[in-house]
């Protein structure tokens, strides 16, 4: 793709277009088993290496896990997220979530877990339903394709910045194309247990693991749009010396 040519849409159909890929994507947590060609994971791929890095470092690795090798991974993952004991020795490569939660931050995550539950009919206190749904996560929610983003460890915050842009890049060219997908924290834990099946050499870091493939329309759970807050709840204008809202 020649990066300095001019756009294939007129300025208002450009517009709409990047908007709706960027506001329609969200997190899908059921896939239809609809195959996806890798030439189109690969052209995604393709799409999001024009990301934006810290002098150009482009600190991504990209493991894509497919057919018997993602059954693979998501069996050992299991077989330990079903082991109290096992599960109980496994740690994060980094932390994801703050040590402590505080408001608004609690209220948000409280309100999008108990929207879930409610839709998959999950009552508080449900331990055992709330484990096996937490679980599907290692089957990638059933998508045809797992990705899993790994980082050189020698590499400091500002390349976890580098990676986000990264991982944007990715959701959005899939929903250019019709896909969906669903970047996921909860692989972290199981970061030693991805290594060893996939072969990833000491000196990479595990970022996170994302589902990706076609959403399963019928699903209840897809349903699911959470709440965003309005520019003026986050952003402060600074002109002629007074802040305004906007």
């Amino acid at each position: 793709m020649n990066r300095l040519s001019l756009p294939p849409l007129s300025a208002q159909e450009l517009k709409r277009t990047v908007d709706w890929a960027i506001a329609s994507r969200r997190s899908v947590r059921a896939f239809l088993p609809t195959a996806v060609a890798r030439e189109e994971v690969e052209a995604i791929l393709d799409i999001a290496r024009f990301s934006a890095s810290g002098v150009n470092m482009q600190p991504w690795r990209v493991h894509v896990v497919t057919g018997a090798v993602k059954e693979r991974l998501s069996m050992a993952i299991a077989a330990i997220d079903n082991d109290p004991q096992l599960n109980g020795d496994m740690q994060d490569p980094y932390e994801y979530y703050p040590r402590e939660w505080v408001a608004p931050y609690v209220d948000r995550r409280r309100k999008v877990g108990w929207d879930l539950y409610g839709l998959l009919g999950i009552a508080k206190g449900d331990k055992q339903r709330m484990h096996q749904q937490h679980g599907r996560n290692y089957r990638f929610f059933d998508a045809p394709v797992g990705l899993l983003f790994t980082l050189d460890r020698v590499l400091e915050q500002g390349s976890l910045l580098d990676y986000g842009m990264f991982l944007q890049s990715v959701m959005v060219a899939a929903r250019g194309r019709g896909l969906h997908t669903c970047p996921q924290a909860a692989f972290l834990k199981y970061h030693k247990v991805i290594s060893e099946v996939l072969g990833i050499p000491a000196g990479q870091m595990l970022v996170c693991g994302m589902s990706l493939g076609y959403a399963d329309p019928a699903s209840i759970e897809n349903t699911l749009v959470t709440a965003r807050e309005p520019v003026s709840a986050f952003t402060i204008f600074h002109h002629n010396n007074k802040e305004t809202c906007p």
